[in-house]
């Protein structure tokens, strides 16, 4: 039997988690679930661990991981880089792959049709970049206070980050960096690029700037395959996709180990602290970003089943209030079911 390890986290983290879990033993696929619903902002209050090594080797041990949201207003981020930025660097999920797929006409916010059918993925660079925590503060509460965060780019990591986005590519790959302004940084990503585009001539490539790249997402998504970039324009950009697409409510995301294709699984819109507990969250980004998992596990057809009931429940108007419906977290994730 395949263990998933599952790790609902903080605020709607709980609320959507618990729907992915139910639409995945709906579809009978033998999985072992194992909740660890214990790593969370309270236990963090009470014993100041995050993430202990216990349960960082049950995540180690499973097939896959699916999280809901970690996060708390009651503690600093500290709290949440310390279960994510753990995973995600002794793991070495060194892929964050963002899909954005536009689920219904009524959902997008262009005015233009012919430009709203959004199909895109996001490849962001995970473990490195801006992100990589190395920096730090002189002088600090004085007048003169420096403070420094570097952006780290090694040829090893932005190599294999873009071998990854021309290997799931079928039709185009777009660098975008900021190589006209960071000179250093940008020189390493253009020769990585520049050598894979070689290796791939059935591949259309692009480059944009960074700011380049933002203005023509918003002009015309759907001329966009592959974009691949670093930890901090991937970011940005893959939350913009997302909103092009249907909004973070309904956005999946994954991040993988391309070599021993371990894979951490989530949706992107936070733990919402503000809709806690109101049982309106939307539960379609963790669905997907469940079926995204089970796909990685070779479950092909059952994610497009997944998918497939999404598209239902949405053109049917069985969904929550920020897609227009009027249901709450529970029956939208029963009304997706009742389309498998």
């Amino acid at each position: 039997m395949t263990t998933v390890t599952v790790i609902p986290g903080d605020g709607i983290g709980t609320e959507v988690s618990a729907q992915a879990i139910e639409t995945l033993e709906a579809l009978s696929l033998g999985l072992d679930i194992d909740v660890l619903d214990h790593v969370n902002a309270d236990t963090y209050l009470r014993t100041g661990t995050a993430l202990s090594d216990d349960d960082f080797a049950r995540i180690r041990d499973s097939a896959s991981t699916l999280l809901g949201a970690v996060g708390d207003p009651r503690v600093s981020n500290d709290y949440a880089r310390q279960v994510l930025l753990r995973l995600r660097v002794e793991l070495d999920l060194y892929v964050n792959y963002r899909p954005a797929k536009l689920l219904h006409d009524r959902l997008s916010p262009l005015r233009h049709e012919k430009h709203r059918a959004i199909d895109c993925i996001v490849v962001r660079e995970n473990t490195e970049g801006l992100y990589s925590q190395a920096g730090g503060v002189l002088r600090a509460a004085t007048e003169h206070e420096t403070a420094l965060d570097v952006d780290i780019n090694t040829f090893h990591g932005v190599s294999r980050i873009i071998d990854y986005a021309f290997s799931i590519a079928t039709r185009s790959v777009c660098m975008v960096d900021k190589s006209n302004a960071v000179r250093h940084g940008g020189q390493l990503w253009q020769r990585c690029f520049q050598e894979q585009a070689t290796c791939h001539p059935h591949l259309t490539t692009t480059h944009e700037y960074v700011d380049a790249a933002a203005m023509k997402l918003v002009a015309d998504p759907s001329r966009f395959n592959v974009i691949v970039a670093n930890n901090s324009y991937g970011d940005i950009l893959s939350d913009l996709a997302a909103e092009l697409a249907g909004g973070l409510g309904t956005s999946a995301s994954a991040n993988i180990n391309g070599s021993s294709g371990f894979g951490l699984f989530e949706p992107v819109h936070g733990t919402a602290p503000d809709i806690a507990g109101q049982g309106i969250a939307n539960p379609i980004g963790a669905i997907l970003s469940a079926a995204l998992l089970i796909e990685r596990l070779g479950h092909t057809e059952a994610a497009q089943s997944i998918r497939d009931a999404v598209q239902a429940a949405i053109e049917s108007g069985h969904v929550t209030p920020d897609l227009g419906g009027k249901l709450g977290t529970k029956d939208a994730g029963a009304a997706i079911r009742a389309h498998l």
